[in-house]
Parts: structure tokens; sequence; C-alpha cells
């Protein structure tokens, strides 16, 4: 058995020699955009949850398509941010910090214009940890978003953006989840 394994991935490795791609592969344009914003807490089933704080966000992008003259731009990304919710005045509420990563697909809606307005979704792992509160919790987070891109004579791009995301944090052995429903207003820029 083990002799037809190797005799396969031989042939395949073979094969692919034979037949593979040219040389002349193309890199895919890249975007990084740096981002901060106000986030407001909409709704939260987690008790004594701050309303405010602040997102700072770094995403690395691929462009997928938009390369002829007709077809606007679409982006893939790995985003990396970090929330801080400030606790209010009430003495209940504790300081919020989120780490979220994942994955945004980002869609142009014009090209070669000076205001080009987008809209964007991400699918995002978060880690949450309120302070003097032992361990974190996983969730999942989903967010959706629209804003513009400034462009400018240089590879600069200024955008601004408002989003809404809705967090699910699954409780083990509950039923029902806990969950944050919140808006985003940020401003950065894309290089």
């Amino acid at each position: 058995m083990k002799k037809i394994v190797q005799l396969i991935f031989a042939f395949l490795f073979a094969f692919s020699i034979c037949f593979a791609q040219e040389n002349n592969m193309e890199k895919v344009p890249k975007m990084k955009s740096l981002e901060i914003g106000y986030r407001y807490v909409l709704s939260s089933s987690f008790d004594a949850q701050p309303k405010m704080g602040t997102t700072v966000l770094f995403d690395y992008a691929w462009q997928l398509s938009g390369f002829t003259e007709n077809k606007k731009a679409a982006y893939i990304s790995v985003p990396l941010a970090y929330t801080y919710l400030l606790n209010s005045n009430d003495t209940l509420s504790k300081n919020t910090r989120i780490l979220s990563y994942g994955w945004t697909v980002r869609h142009d809606f014009a090209k070669n214009r000076k205001v080009i307005p987008f809209m964007g979704y991400a699918l995002l792992l978060n880690q949450l940890k309120l302070d003097k509160v032992k361990g974190g919790v996983m969730g999942h987070q989903t967010r959706f978003d629209v804003g513009c891109d400034l462009r400018t004579e240089s590879k600069l791009r200024y955008f601004f953006k408002i989003e809404y995301s809705y967090t699910r944090y699954p409780k083990l052995g509950e039923a029902k989840s806990q969950t944050i429903h919140a808006a985003e207003l940020n401003a950065g820029i894309r290089f």
C-alpha cells in the first residue's frame, strides 16, 4: 500500500511539472489600511456593559477584481482590530477590551473618481475581556459597513465609513447566547 501511495505522489509531481503555469505571473495589487473610530453599543445582553469606546484597526487587502477599464474593484482583506469600551460613570459597568480578527470583503461602486463609495461585509472572531473578571469569552461578529474613499494625487486614500455589527458570544450549557449590537463611525487612511 505504501508503494502505491508513493507511486501516485511521484506521478502527480511529474504531471504538475509538465503542465505547470508559465512564469509570467503578475502580482495582485495590495492595499493596507489604518483606521480609528468611535463605537456605540446599541444593545448588549452582558451585565453592566459600557456603551461607548474606541476602535483601532489595521487591514491588509488583496484586490480581486477591477483590473479592466469597466470593472470596479473588489478586495478581500485580513483585519486586526482592538476595541476599548470605557466604563461609564456608574459603578456597575466594567471596562471592556475586544480583539477582533477575520475576513472582510469590500466592493467599490465607482472607478477613477475622486470619491469612491464602497460597501463591506466582514466575518470576525472576537476575544472579549472584562476588567476585574477572570478569563474571557470568544465570539463571532458579523459586520456591514458603507463609506467613501477620498482619492488624492498620491497613492494615499482617506476614507470614512459607518458600520453596524452583531456579535454573538455562546455560553457552554446555555441555549441562549450573549449578544452585542453596535454601531461605529470610523475614519482612516489606505496606502
